[in-house]
């Protein structure tokens, strides 16, 4: 029933259509620029800490390149069917806007899940959070991001939910794409993490 009068009164690119949708994308890209110093320091603290083993297991000893290259592309195709789901709601598909989503939304959990299996055998292999200084550093870094991963999948289901009575508007269409932008920032975010700790990680141990 929402659908019906969608392609009639949306605009173009009904995110910007109203001065509301438009602050809210403004308030989102500074909340964004928060995020990122956020995740900055504990790229920092990473970093200083990643040798500080105490004697465990070794990142070149733990990581498992070909799970987290799986997770890395899961989560780099999700990035991609959100831009699918943004240009849907551009040509004012509803049901296409939906369905690209869902698929964001099924990428999104196989990234989680293999984050939650990876994290299992490190645990089992005596890597963990309270075990080292590079074990708490790991854990709340890439812990941190995952968990803003589990935000943005459960923000998505809702906008979905909420879109199935309200249909596409000015007034929803601003939401969707604001959680597009979050999703491509978290996606950013795990590009860094996959280099920074996981790349740098294992050259690092051939070099040493």
């Amino acid at each position: 029933m929402a659908t019906h009068h969608v392609h009639a009164v949306l605009p173009d690119e009904p995110e910007k259509a109203t001065l509301e949708g438009k602050n809210k994308i403004l308030g989102f890209w500074l909340f964004l620029g928060g995020e990122t110093i956020l995740f900055g320091s504990l790229f920092a603290t990473f970093i200083a800490l990643r040798d500080q083993n105490n004697g465990g297991p070794t990142s070149q000893e733990l990581f498992d390149m070909p799970l987290v290259a799986l997770a890395t592309l899961l989560l780099l195709t999700s990035s991609l069917t959100s831009v699918f789901a943004v240009l849907a709601m551009h040509k004012k598909n509803l049901k296409q806007l939906q369905a690209w989503l869902t698929v964001t939304v099924l990428l999104g959990l196989g990234f989680l899940g293999l984050e939650i299996y990876e994290f299992m055998h490190y645990y089992h292999e005596g890597h963990k959070i309270s075990s080292s200084a590079f074990g708490s550093a790991f854990y709340t870094l890439v812990g941190f991001h995952g968990g803003h991963v589990l935000f943005g999948i459960l923000w998505i289901v809702t906008l979905q939910l909420a879109a199935v009575k309200k249909g596409l508007t000015v007034v929803t269409a601003p939401k969707f794409y604001v959680a597009s932008l979050y999703w491509h920032f978290i996606d950013v975010v795990w590009v860094f993490i996959f280099t920074v700790v996981y790349l740098m990680g294992m050259i690092g141990g051939k070099v040493g």
